[in-house]
């Protein structure tokens, strides 16, 4: 499973008004629902939740990848999302994140595979500062996509 096969423009949003953890996850929970990824939002947040008490999804330089691995999961898909502002968040870096990948994927054995190479393949991209500065100042979820899929 390539990026380019489960990033949608309709699910990427640049103008996230969440100013808490919470809100952020609900905000674009509430996204994949309304697009019909997942069936249940309150669901869905509680299994990020699960995830998040795992350990730490602030991957520094400002980017978060918080995992929503849940039964309410009908497609596969990573749902971006942007704010204006700095969110408080559990971080390697100790930074506060703007920018969002939130992972959603099914909570059945059989996607684990796709899931982990969804994950190694966007942080092989937000690993370079150049792609992570290129998506901080991306004007249109097009153009988020076109940075996150070229060779």
């Amino acid at each position: 499973m390539e990026l380019n096969e489960v990033l949608s423009e309709d699910i990427i949003d640049l103008n996230l008004k969440g100013t808490t953890k919470d809100e952020i996850l609900h905000e674009l929970s509430q996204h994949l629902y309304d697009n019909g990824y997942i069936s249940d939002v309150d669901q869905f947040v509680k299994d990020i939740y699960v995830r998040e008490s795992l350990g730490i999804t602030g991957a520094g330089n400002h980017i978060a990848i918080p995992h929503g691995k849940s039964s309410v999961v009908k497609k596969i898909t990573i749902a971006i999302g942007r704010s204006d502002h700095y969110v408080e968040w559990e971080s390697y870096d100790d930074q506060p994140v703007n920018l969002f990948f939130l992972f959603c994927v099914s909570d059945d054995e059989g996607f684990a595979q796709n899931h982990m190479r969804l994950l190694a393949k966007l942080a092989g991209k937000i690993g370079n500062d150049d792609l992570c500065e290129e998506l901080q100042n991306a004007k249109t979820p097009a153009e988020v996509i076109e940075i996150l899929t070229r060779d």
